[in-house]
C-alpha cells in the first residue's frame, strides 16, 4: 500500500531542499518514493508547484495527479492540460475518497502564507525511512494512505498492466 506523506516547514524555503535531500536518497536507494511535489505559498497568499516524477513513463500522469490533488486541496489549477476520461476518472476518485477529510483540513491549515510543504507518494514499506530520513528539515507531518485498489488503479495508469 501506498502512503501519501506531506510534511509542512515554517518557511517558504526547506521544503525544496527536503525535496532535493529525498531525491538524493532515493538515488542511494534509501527511501523509494514514486512522486516528489513542492508547493510554497509566498507572502501574498499565492501558491508554486514545483515536481519531481517518476522516471519510468507516466511523468504526466503524475503531474495530473498532483495538480488535481493540489486544485482539491488549495483550489490551485495547476495544469491546463485536458485529462483523459479514465485518467481524469481515477484521479479524481484519489482526491475523493483515498484522503480523508481530516488530512485535507490539515494541510490547508499547515499552509499558510510564507510557508511550504514537501509531498511524497512512498511505498508503505518505506514510509518511516522517509520520515526519519527527513527529520532533520522539522517540520509537521502528516500521512494518509492510499487504499490498495487506488494504488493498483494508479500503478496501471502510470506503467501499464504488468500482465
Amino acid at each position: 500500500m501506498a502512503t501519501l506523506i506531506a510534511i509542512g516547514y515554517p518557511d517558504e524555503t526547506t521544503a525544496t531542499a527536503a525535496s532535493q535531500e529525498a531525491s538524493r536518497l532515493a538515488k542511494d536507494l534509501i527511501i523509494q518514493p514514486d512522486a516528489i511535489a513542492v508547493i510554497t505559498r509566498d507572502n501574498e497568499g499565492k501558491y508554486h508547484v514545483t515536481t519531481n516524477h517518476h522516471a519510468v513513463g507516466g511523468g504526466a500522469t503524475w503531474g495530473m495527479f498532483w495538480g488535481l490533488l493540489f486544485g482539491m486541496l488549495f483550489f490551485v489549477p495547476v495544469l491546463g492540460m485536458a485529462v483523459g476520461a479514465g485518467l481524469g476518472a481515477l484521479t479524481g476518485k484519489i482526491a475523493k475518497n483515498a484522503i480523508n477529510k481530516d488530512f485535507q483540513e490539515r494541510i490547508r491549515d499547515e499552509l499558510k502564507p510564507g510557508t511550504s510543504a514537501l509531498f511524497m507518494v512512498v511505498e508503505a514499506v518505506t514510509p518511516d525511512k522517509a520520515v526519519e530520513a527527513l527529520s532533520k528539515y522539522g517540520g509537521t507531518v502528516l500521512k494518509s494512505s492510499l487504499p490498495k485498489e487506488t494504488e493498483e488503479e494508479l500503478q496501471e495508469a502510470l506503467h501499464g498492466s504488468q500482465g
